[in-house]
């Protein structure tokens, strides 16, 4: 709490200068806004009837089920509130979505933007920590807010930004590519945020600055956004990682160089055991492929081979270790991951759920869970994105395509 108030207080002052205050500096005073409006998503759109029967073709192993959760624009990275009554939907655009579940029914019921009073700047990341203070990603900025699981109902919140506007990268390094955030808490309390580089291959002119900073890698910070620090180096766009629930090691997903062809480079899920290590990039384009731009050079650094290589531009997203009690026993600390699908192939591949499998060894394993999204003209019904767990043991699985989140449950 006394990171809390003291980022609430430094917000304040900032508040404190001459000039209309924005809603941001507002809410830091723990003012009002004059925002009174939230936007709600209706859930019984003719687009839910079309999404059923696309979900009556998804393939499952045995036992398993899939249903339409609830419609949420440009779902992508989700959390769920350590209560368990509503959960926080990242977008690529301008929204953050909480989805509520009043009746308890495992079919959401009401969707709203959070915040609404707040401008939000490609909000894909979401975490919560277990004391209750949801942390959002933006393309330059880490928003905390304390309480967020109560305080949504209005369109007023506590805000606080850990990591101001125009400081979690170099403003010069903006970009519209690969800047879809994601923050985990970590086994040690502390942040962790993907920071992808912008570039299909990095330049060598920039790789200084890109190890100084972290894009292209994996940051880590005090939950006040202090202390930061680079955790994980060569990195080309990470867009999902988790904590092993046993080991407390990071895993990651990693999406690779385009423009190879249809067949490599492969895409990755890496197994981080200790900070500071190089996972390859630029030298490296996925798996063992060199980059065209580096071939025949030496590389600089020890590099750390993919734990597992999954098939080439399939956009390994979103992922989660499975913590659960619902599924059967041998799912029990699997990876569920998310294949968001290609666009840089000629026969489209992905669009599916995907499990990885470790043994005590820490070798993995992976092969297709849910999978149908692709229909026989090889058009897309849908793209998921990332993955998330209830506390009922069941899974979510957003999908940014289709514009909804799935329910996948299990029974004997």
């Amino acid at each position: 709490m006394k990171h809390l108030l003291s980022a609430v207080a430094a917000t304040a002052l900032l508040a404190g200068s001459a000039g209309a205050q924005t809603n941001l500096e507002k809410l830091g005073q723990f003012k009002v806004t004059g925002t009174k409006e939230h936007t709600f998503i209706d859930q019984n759109a003719p687009a839910a009837d079309s999404i059923r029967r696309v979900l009556e073709g998804i393939t499952l192993p045995e036992g398993f089920k899939i249903e339409l959760y609830a419609l949420v624009p440009d779902a992508r990275h989700m959390a769920m509130a350590p209560q368990g009554t509503v959960l926080f939907v990242g977008t690529k655009k301008d929204k953050v979505w909480s989805v509520m579940d009043r009746d308890r029914d495992r079919v959401a019921d009401e969707v709203k933007d959070f915040a609404p009073s707040l401008e939000f700047d490609v909000p894909n990341g979401v975490a919560f920590s277990k004391d209750g203070f949801l942390f959002i990603a933006e393309r330059n900025r880490m928003m905390m807010y304390p309480a967020a699981e109560f305080f949504h109902e209005s369109p007023d919140v506590v805000a606080v930004p850990i990591v101001p506007q125009g400081t979690l990268i170099p403003v010069e390094e903006e970009s519209f590519n690969h800047t879809a955030r994601v923050v985990k808490i970590g086994p040690d309390d502390k942040l962790y945020v993907s920071l992808g580089q912008p570039f299909n291959v990095a330049p060598p002119e920039k790789l200084d600055l890109y190890n100084e900073v972290g894009i292209g890698g994996i940051i880590r910070m005090n939950r006040d956004g202090s202390d930061r620090e680079v955790y994980t180096y060569g990195v080309r766009n990470s867009v999902g990682h988790d904590f092993h629930p046993v080991t407390g090691e990071l895993w990651w997903t990693d999406n690779q160089v385009d423009g190879m062809g249809d067949d490599i480079p492969p895409g990755e899920i890496n197994r981080q055991t200790e900070m500071g290590q190089h996972f390859g990039h630029p030298w490296y384009g996925g798996g063992s492929t060199r980059t065209n731009e580096y071939a025949g050079q030496e590389v600089p650094v020890d590099v750390v081979m993919p734990a597992v290589e999954t098939v080439a531009h399939a956009a390994d997203l979103g992922m989660t270790f499975y913590t659960g009690n619902m599924f059967p026993a041998k799912y029990k600390n699997a990876i569920f991951s998310a294949q968001h699908g290609s666009w840089n192939r000629t026969t489209p591949i992905g669009a599916r759920v995907m499990v990885t499998f470790i043994d005590e060894e820490g070798n993995a394993t992976i092969e297709p869970f849910a999978e149908g999204w692709i229909d026989e003209n090889g058009e897309y019904d849908g793209r998921p994105v990332d993955v998330a767990m209830m506390r009922d043991g069941s899974i979510l699985v957003s999908d940014d395509f289709a514009n909804a989140i799935y329910r996948i449950s299990y029974s004997e």
